[in-house]
């Protein structure tokens, strides 16, 4: 019996597991791929763990006809291991003896010997009769009830090709820092290297790789010539055109991507604010892999909804908002948001932006500019949130957004999952009069 395969899926069952209690995918996934060192090992890990998360519900609807009794609340680490083994066998197709045997063997490592034998018969008998379909459109589509619902109301048109998207595989997106130059010098280094990638026609900086390779391995990473960000979240730094001497606020900045090509357009006029202390260093660990300065930038921990300190800047040329959303538009991405996020979340979610704007904009000066962004599709956060903003505030008025940012919404522009393999984001200009 090979250990190290029945490690993987101890580790993928663990991980399962885990994000179905509400653990985000990400910081498990981080977690548990350090026990193995081996580049296709941490990539079946991950295929294993994100395959079960995005098809959960058709997952567990086909499992539930195979067991006369659900395992989810009395055994949910067998639970998670069997949706683990139907990913191996229907999704992944790996080669069904090998895949079986360590599922079973992953059984007895994790202590659960009783299962073993169900969890053979189960996967056995799966293997000859198929997965079964349901008539619900929300275990068809993988996606809970109430954000089908909404995405049905918002996107009559094109909500069937939202879900898809929702459904499918992200690329990874790269940005190149500099000029086109440098772009071109990072896309002949892939090409040298035989790394599939392809040129954005949106994004002046973008590259998407279509290799399965880890961004650490790309030529220019070491150096601190190329960034990972997707397509979309390159967009907001450009809506808002800074400009050398301009003074700019980005609110919300952590990880610090956007922050980044803030920076590049405005040196030592950039203040970053993030509401969670602990998020700040990853600001700084990429300033640093990137080359810039840990001083940079002004950067501080505060609640961004309050008038700022009397010590810092009170009024801004630009200001970014990418504001905390239901981040409806990265599901693609980070599956596990479609099981965490709850309906009732988006009304909370809706007074948090909104207090967000406002103080954005108590802090803009006049004949500024402020961008207003999410990675959310719901219009709830989006269209409607910045419509009822214009209505009270005379002293704005949108400025136009070329088709590069997608659907016109409302007074923004909204650009839909997998369109032109970018994520899903919402993007709003303002002017202050």
């Amino acid at each position: 019996m090979n250990s190290a395969g029945a490690q993987l899926r101890v580790s993928a069952a663990r991980a399962v597991h885990q994000i179905f209690q509400g653990r985000s995918l990400k910081a498990v996934l981080a977690q548990e791929r350090s026990a193995f060192a081996d580049g296709r090992d941490r990539a079946l890990l991950e295929a294993m763990t994100v395959g079960t998360v995005r098809y959960r519900r058709s997952l567990e609807f086909a499992l539930a006809r195979f067991l006369s009794k659900s395992l989810a609340q009395s055994e949910p680490i067998s639970h998670a291991l069997l949706l683990v083994g139907l990913t191996q066998l229907h999704l992944l197709q790996l080669a069904p003896h090998a895949a079986v045997s360590a599922t079973v063997e992953a059984a007895r490592v994790l202590g659960k010997g009783a299962h073993a034998g169900l969890i053979n018969a189960v996967l056995r008998r799966s293997q000859r009769e198929g997965l079964a379909a349901s008539d619900d459109i929300g275990i068809q589509e993988n996606h809970p009830d109430w954000l089908l619902i909404r995405l049905r109301a918002d996107w009559p048109e094109a909500w069937a090709d939202i879900v898809a998207g929702n459904n499918r595989v992200a690329p990874l997106w790269l940005r190149i820092p500099g000029d086109a130059a440098q772009r071109e010098t990072i896309a002949a280094a892939l090409q040298k290297q035989a790394v599939a990638h392809r040129i954005s026609e949106i994004a002046a900086q973008a590259i998407r790789i279509d290799a399965a390779i880890a961004p650490t391995q790309l030529p220019g990473w070491l150096e601190g010539h190329i960034a990972v960000q997707d397509l979309s979240a390159q967009l907001p730094a450009i809506a808002l055109a800074v400009k050398a001497g301009e003074t700019v606020w980005d609110m919300c900045a952590a990880p610090g991507g956007k922050s980044v090509q803030l920076l590049e357009s405005a040196p030592g006029m950039l203040l970053l604010t993030d509401n969670q202390a602990d998020r700040l260093p990853k600001i700084n660990a990429l300033f640093a892999r990137l080359g810039f300065a840990e001083d940079a930038a002004a950067l501080h921990a505060l609640d961004a909804t309050q008038p700022l300190l009397e010590t810092l800047s009170q009024q801004f040329d630009a200001i970014l908002l990418d504001a905390p959303c239901s981040a409806t538009g990265i599901i693609r991405r980070q599956p596990d948001v479609k099981w965490h996020r709850r309906e009732k979340d988006i009304g909370a979610l809706n007074t948090l932006q909104w207090r967000l704007l406002k103080n954005a904009w108590r802090h803009l000066r006049p004949g500024g500019r402020l961008l207003y962004s999410t990675c959310s599709v719901l219009k709830a956060e989006n269209e409607t949130l910045i419509g009822q903003f214009l209505l009270q505030h005379a002293d704005a008025r949108p400025l136009p957004l070329d088709a590069r940012f997608g659907h016109v919404s409302g007074a923004g522009r909204q650009r839909l999952p997998g369109e032109d393999d970018g994520d899903g984001f919402y993007y709003a200009l303002l002017h202050k009069a």
